[in-house]
């Protein structure tokens, strides 16, 4: 049995569905489009390539990559099941000829449609479109399924050493962090917020700490392991809940979050899980703080590992990993 997974894992949490797969003895193949590198030939060639963006919205670069995973795929042989996600990065026609080379050809958007549209994508080339954005399941007719738990799942830690955690590239959900850092600091709650970009912003508060640098998974591992909850601020535009929500559940920890719709899932617990109003003022009570977490039954922390979500997404009717099967 053979799938293929094509994606852009600059994050790290792709390739942990390939190692499920294997783990399953599935010959499964990941064809990762964010190390792909275009080198030009020459100063003519990137000349060329800038003019044909501007004047023809021809990319070089892009057809290169098309050109690339098309051959990949191609030389792997046909797919019992190819898995797109981020199918916006390419053209209808690459997907179409993907298409030829598989007897499933599915999607996965673990990012809303608002922020990136797949309109031209909809019609006529996915057997199946997954979505964790409930916005867009209901206005697009796709397949929910939210993000997965891929860490191990860890013991409910008795102290830590840090109290609340976040890493957070420097976006629009930066003021409300700034404002959350100083509520932090007032009432002398412990925290460790990391900002990711390029400049740090004005007035940011003394205690979050700025980088220029990505945090990697063994980084974040670490912070994990030593923070007490997990902060989630969500994305403009968006309505899944994110890989973080996830990690706090397999590391059983609590969340506070800025994602409203999270209370409408089965593992929602008020004990566990504050939801906060961007809009409205910051108020913690301290009795979430000082509760300790209250772990969920097994059935629904199963519902949300990467073992059930493979199965899912590619209906692997054998739930033996020794023999795998996929329904067509």
């Amino acid at each position: 049995m053979k799938i293929c997974l094509i994606s852009y894992d600059s994050t790290y949490y792709d390739h942990n569905i390939v190692k499920e797969l294997r783990k399953r003895n599935i010959e499964a193949n990941h064809i990762d489009a964010s190390k792909f590198k275009y080198k030009y030939t020459s100063v003519f060639d990137r000349i060329s390539n800038s003019i044909s963006k501007t004047f023809f919205n021809k990319n070089k670069k892009v057809a290169a990559l098309e050109d690339y995973i098309l051959n990949q795929v191609k030389e792997w042989g046909h797919q019992d099941a190819i898995l797109f996600i981020r199918p916006d990065k390419i053209s209808r026609k690459t997907h179409l000829e993907l298409k030829k080379l598989t007897d499933k050809y599915l999607a996965y958007i673990y990012d809303s449609c608002r922020r990136f549209p797949i309109d031209h994508l909809i019609d006529g080339i996915f057997d199946e479109i997954f979505s964790f954005d409930l916005v867009d399941v209901k206005k697009h007719q796709f397949t929910f399924i939210s993000n997965y738990i891929y860490l191990e799942k860890k013991e409910v830690a008795g102290t830590s050493n840090e109290n609340i955690f976040i890493v957070i590239s420097i976006d629009e959900r930066f003021d409300f962090l700034n404002n959350l850092a100083n509520y932090l600091s007032a009432h002398a709650i412990p925290f460790k917020f990391m900002a990711v970009g390029k400049k740090a912003p004005e007035n940011i508060n003394p205690n979050i700490i700025f980088s220029r640098d990505l945090v990697f998974p063994e980084e974040l591992q670490t912070h994990f392991e030593n923070s007490k909850i997990f902060l989630d601020l969500i994305r403009k535009d968006h309505n899944g809940l994110s890989f973080r929500i996830f990690e706090a559940l397999a590391m059983q920890k609590k969340i506070i979050t800025t994602n409203k719709s999270i209370i409408d899932y089965d593992f929602y617990n008020p004990n566990n899980i504050l939801v906060l109003d961007e809009n409205s003022e910051i108020n913690i009570d301290p009795h979430f703080l000082a509760t300790p977490y209250e772990p969920l039954s097994d059935e629904i922390y199963h519902k949300y590992t990467i073992e059930n979500w493979v199965k899912t997404v590619f209906n692997l009717q054998n739930q033996s990993k020794n023999n795998a099967v996929l329904s067509k």
